[in-house]
């Protein structure tokens, strides 16, 4: 009977230790911290004059100078979409993304996206403007 009984609790002991191991191996998160600086028309070959252009943290869109604070996983990543559209009766529009690995990250980055818009009707169809937008990503210490 005694051999039962600590038979029992070492199986019990071991279902419990194998049961935590994953907790203890989870990812850490990391703060990180990114403004969106800057959207800049670079070159404009007769697409437009009126331009909307913004960008987006994960989804969440983001004025010229503002920032969001992320909790992201160590192995995750954060994702950035810069886009630009010419506001006309049809507009053009562009896009750029890029997916940022929060485990490359240094202390403090920048982040440059292009946009090219290019013009699809009319006496210009095929020219194209070039918008540069700047994405600053800081790692937050906790």
């Amino acid at each position: 009977m005694k051999w039962k009984w600590i038979k029992l609790v070492s199986v019990m002991v071991f279902a419990l230790v194998i049961s935590a191991q994953p907790l203890s191996a989870a990812a850490k998160t990391q703060k990180v911290k990114v403004t969106f600086v800057s959207a800049s028309l670079v070159e404009n070959n007769h697409v437009g004059n009126e331009w909307w252009s913004g960008g987006y943290v994960d989804g969440e869109e983001l004025a010229e100078g503002e920032s969001v604070t992320i909790n992201a996983s160590s192995t995750g990543t954060i994702k950035l979409l810069a886009e630009a559209q010419e506001q006309d009766k049809i507009p053009e529009e562009g896009s750029a993304t890029v997916s940022i690995k929060v485990s490359t990250l240094k202390a403090t980055q920048n982040k440059s996206l292009s946009v090219k818009v290019v013009e699809n009707r009319g006496r210009y169809s095929g020219n194209t403007a070039t918008w540069e937008f700047v994405f600053k990503l800081e790692k937050v210490k906790s």
